[in-house]
């Protein structure tokens, strides 16, 4: 069986602004199905939450009702209900065979919540996940230290960077969101 390969995530945080970008190419063995998947996401809860997702979509999609549940008894604290997910992401014995990675983001935090049950903060103000969230990753991280572009600026421009090395990113960002100051 051909595996499918989906969409690249980056989420960047300057200068009181964090942007969450995604392109939305999804890849089954060596044929591109869909361009427009659109995987980033604003909460309505929490003030201002960010949510990007990669990996397999109906998985993806299971965890965020989890996260949005835990975001609700957390009263909106970010930090709290990504802490409280990954726990029942690790312990259910149906949620801990779903692939797929999730990056949070409000203002001030940038999470990486994985299927090992990890809660990852980033020692830069840049994550990125996906089939090209290495490449994405690094363009970023350049971006932040050599430029002044904004947050919004650098995750479109990350993704678009990635899309020139992976196969399986566009390069043609979807979505980019943005929560804070002045975007």
């Amino acid at each position: 069986m051909e595996r499918m390969h989906g969409t690249t995530i980056v989420a960047v945080r300057r200068n009181g602004v964090t942007a969450v970008a995604g392109d939305g190419q999804v890849t089954l063995g060596q044929t591109i199905m869909k361009t427009g998947a659109v995987k980033v996401r604003r909460l309505e809860q929490g003030g201002g939450i960010l949510v990007g997702f990669a990996g397999a979509v109906a998985d993806a999609l299971t965890l965020l009702e989890k996260f949005e549940g835990a975001l609700s008894g957390a009263k909106g604290n970010l930090q709290r209900a990504a802490i409280e997910t990954a726990k029942l992401w690790r312990t259910d014995r149906v949620l801990r065979n779903l692939e797929a990675m999730l990056v949070l983001a409000d203002r001030d935090t940038l999470l990486l919540l994985s299927g090992n049950g990890e809660v990852l903060s980033p020692d830069e103000p840049v994550i990125a996940v996906g089939s090209g969230g290495p490449y994405a990753l690094t363009a970023a991280k350049a971006l932040l230290r050599h430029s002044s572009l904004s947050a919004a600026e650098i995750a479109e421009q990350a993704i678009r960077l990635a899309g020139e090395i992976d196969l399986y990113t566009s390069g043609q960002p979807t979505q980019v969101l943005s929560v804070g100051g002045t975007p």
